[in-house]
């Protein structure tokens, strides 16, 4: 067993790491200089604006007027009492003062994270999530892709029932977000036709972004409409490390700055997690996304929900919707308007399931349900190290 001492000396060297990368990240020398602690000098009482010129505290007394309206430059007024009177943990203050948002300051987030770093405190996690990429890359179809508009594709020739859809239309609420951009923006009635029906399993599920406004309501209307009961949402908290201010342009019925964004998450037909293993794999991520928000105009998402949607669905047959050649990956079926080329054969792509599935993979038996090749597998390690529901009669007391 590890002494205390090796094992704060181990503590110590993941701290220093982790700041070194968020320093990176953040694009500074010191972690410190990013709160700018010294900037405004705390006072007791409210400070007017006359009080602080060129960050040096005037000689005025606490609570003088300018212009008959108290100012406050600091919180610690409000903060009297509280356990959040260090100004260092002021992250709310601090973006006042610097626009750089709270969640800039999370650790061990994102894709840019090394695993050993993210999951160093979860041994068990940083195995799980290792052994379930090198799985996924051993057992992916090459990459397929088709350029069409989707306003005129029908989605039927496909030929192909998927497992899982993800959407990313560019919504409406984008184009408002960046003014005079040249985005081809989608109604929520034009996104509703899709027919998506003709071309999922059942089980199935699908994804879709839907951003902040409107499309917290019209995507849950479009999960009905295809067939889709809504069961998770998945939300992207959006850093401005590389670009800190406020948002650029506020909508008009906007009454907060809109620095996240949402994902819904839909079933169709029945999955127990119980039961369902060889379907579903719950419980390996988390149901939140933070990464740095991309440039203005841009309808980039987050290169972690594919893998949040690999963890969890078994199935191969996985469909991207509204795709552009940046998102085209292995395992993926990528169709959309901004593809250049096109390679898709429904024969082709069907040949991959239809194929008796392997007894091994990467040298380590794999575990199938009833020899389905439209299904990952497992390998025993990751049966082992995955979290489990346990069946209804197997469960404790108060639903344990």
């Amino acid at each position: 067993m590890a002494s205390a001492e090796a094992v704060l000396k181990d503590i110590k060297q993941l701290s220093s790491l982790r700041r070194s990368l968020l320093c990176r990240e953040l694009g500074l020398d010191e972690l410190g200089a990013a709160l700018r602690t010294d900037a405004w000098p705390l006072r007791d009482g409210p400070q007017t604006a006359g009080q602080y010129e060129n960050g040096e505290a005037a000689n005025a007394e606490d609570g003088e007027k300018e212009d008959g309206e108290e100012v406050y430059l600091d919180s610690s007024v409000f903060l009297k009492g509280t356990q959040s009177e260090n100004p260092h943990n002021d992250y709310c203050q601090n973006f006042v003062n610097s626009g750089m948002r709270p969640q800039n300051y999370i650790r061990d987030t994102g894709m840019f994270y090394d695993p050993e770093v993210r999951f160093s405190q979860y041994p068990k996690l940083k195995e799980l999530v290792k052994l379930k990429d090198q799985l996924l890359k051993e057992r992916a179809t090459p990459p397929m892709y088709v350029s069409a508009d989707l306003r005129k594709f029908e989605l039927a020739q496909l030929g192909t029932a998927f497992d899982v859809v993800l959407l990313e239309p560019p919504l409406e609420e984008y184009a408002r977000r960046s003014p005079g951009s040249a985005l081809d923006t989608w109604s929520w009635d034009e996104i509703m036709k899709l027919n998506l029906r003709s071309v999922v399993a059942r089980p199935s599920f699908v994804f879709l972004w839907v951003g902040a406004a409107e499309g917290l309501e019209k995507g849950r209307e479009a999960l009905l409409r295809w067939g889709y009961r809504r069961c998770e949402d998945i939300c992207w908290l959006k850093t401005n490390a590389q670009n800190p201010g406020n948002t650029p342009t506020l909508e008009e019925d906007s009454v907060l700055q809109h620095t996240k964004e949402h994902c819904l998450m839909g079933i169709c037909g029945t999955v127990k997690r119980s039961t369902d293993g060889h379907l579903i794999h719950a419980n390996v991520d988390i149901d939140l996304i933070v990464s740095e928000e991309p440039a203005a105009g841009s309808t980039e998402k987050p290169e972690e929900i594919f893998a949040i949607i690999e963890h969890f669905c078994m199935g191969r047959r996985r469909l991207h919707l509204f795709a552009s050649d940046s998102t085209v990956r292995p395992g993926w079926v990528s169709v959309g308007p901004d593809i250049t080329n096109s390679n898709y054969s429904a024969e082709s792509y069907r040949a991959y399931f239809e194929s008796s599935p392997p007894a091994t993979c990467a040298g380590k038996p794999l575990m199938l349900e009833s020899l389905n090749n439209t299904l990952l597998g497992c390998w025993p390690e990751i049966e082992r190290l995955r979290p489990k529901t346990p069946p209804p009669g197997e469960r404790g007391g108060n639903g344990g």
